[in-house]
C-alpha cells in the first residue's frame, strides 16, 4: 500500500516567505502535499486533521489534539516586529474599544495580556468588520502581517505589540511555529528543517522580489532584523510564558 504523502499547511504572509521558499524546492513539492494559507485556516486544518503540520499561531497549539511543536524554525520577534500592531489614533491611555484582527488568534491573545498585565487597562473589544481600518474617538485595531506593514503609517500611534512584549517579560514573542498533530518521522523533520535553512539563506533574493509595503522598512531587513527564524532556548522561555499567561486570561474570562 503506497503511504499518503505529509500535508503540510504554510502561511502565506511576507514573514513566512522564506519557509515558502523551502517547501518549493521540486524533490519537496514531490514528496509533501503542500497548502498556503492565512494563519486562522492553517490552525483549522491542522486541528481538523486536514492537514498533519501546519505553521501555526502558537496561541492555537491546546487545541490540537496531541499536537506538538516539531523543526528548529518559528516566527518570532526579539523586539520590534514591525507587523503586529496595535494602532489608534489615541494614546494607549485613551484607548476603550479595541477591535480584532480575526487572521491571527495569538497577536489577539497578546495585546489582551499586555492590555490587562502591562497597560492595566479595561477596554471593550469587538470583532474585525468591513470598516476595519476606519477608526472612530477612543478606538484602536490590532492588525497584523502584510496589512499591519502596509497600513501603519495611516495612524498617529503605533504600538508594536512585541516591542511591548519585550519591555514587559525581557523575552522574544513567538508568533507562530511547526506544530504536528500526529507523530512526524524524525526523516521528515530533518528534511523540513533542511529545507528552511535553504529558504532563509535565500533571503537576500526574497527581498529583491517582494516590497513590504511599509516606507521605511526594506524587505531584506524585516526578514532579516525584525522576524527571528530560530526556535532557541530564549524563544522557547518566551512561548511558555505566553502560554502560560493566556490560560490565566482565558480561565479569568470564563469564570466571569
Amino acid at each position: 500500500m503506497k503511504k499518503r504523502k505529509l500535508r503540510i499547511s504554510v502561511v502565506s504572509y511576507l514573514n513566512s516567505l522564506p519557509f515558502v521558499e523551502g517547501l518549493e524546492q521540486e524533490e519537496i513539492k514531490q514528496q509533501y502535499n503542500i497548502s498556503k494559507d492565512i494563519p486562522s485556516i492553517c490552525a483549522e486544518k491542522v486541528i481538523n486533521g486536514s492537514a498533519d503540520i501546519g505553521l501555526m499561531p502558537i496561541a492555537m497549539l491546546p487545541k490540537v489534539e496531541g499536537g506538538y511543536v516539531i523543526t528548529d524554525y518559528c516566527i518570532s520577534a526579539n523586539g520590534a516586529v514591525g507587523s503586529v500592531l496595535l494602532v489608534s489614533n489615541d494614546p494607549i491611555e485613551e484607548i476603550k474599544i479595541i477591535s480584532k484582527d480575526n487572521e491571527s488568534r495569538s497577536s489577539v491573545i497578546l495585546a489582551r495580556i499586555l492590555i490587562e498585565n502591562y497597560w492595566k487597562k479595561e477596554v471593550t473589544w469587538k470583532e474585525e468588520c468591513d470598516q476595519f481600518l476606519n477608526l472612530q474617538k477612543h478606538e484602536g485595531i490590532v492588525i497584523i502581517g502584510d496589512r499591519a506593514l502596509k497600513n501603519s503609517w495611516k495612524f498617529k500611534y503605533v504600538y508594536d505589540l512585541a516591542e511591548e512584549w519585550k519591555k514587559f517579560t525581557g523575552l522574544p514573542f513567538v508568533f507562530a511555529c511547526w506544530i504536528a498533530n500526529k507523530t512526524i518521522d524524525s526523516k521528515d523533520i530533518r528534511i523540513l528543517n533542511e529545507s528552511f535553512k535553504k529558504g532563509l539563506m535565500n533571503r537576500p533574493e526574497i527581498a529583491k522580489q517582494t516590497e513590504t509595503g511599509h516606507p521605511s522598512i526594506s524587505t531584506l531587513s524585516y526578514l532579516s532584523d525584525y522576524i527571528k527564524y530560530e526556535l532557541n532556548d530564549e524563544a522557547k522561555k518566551g512561548m511558555a510564558l505566553f502560554l502560560e499567561m493566556m490560560n490565566q486570561i482565558e480561565s479569568s474570562f470564563i469564570s466571569r
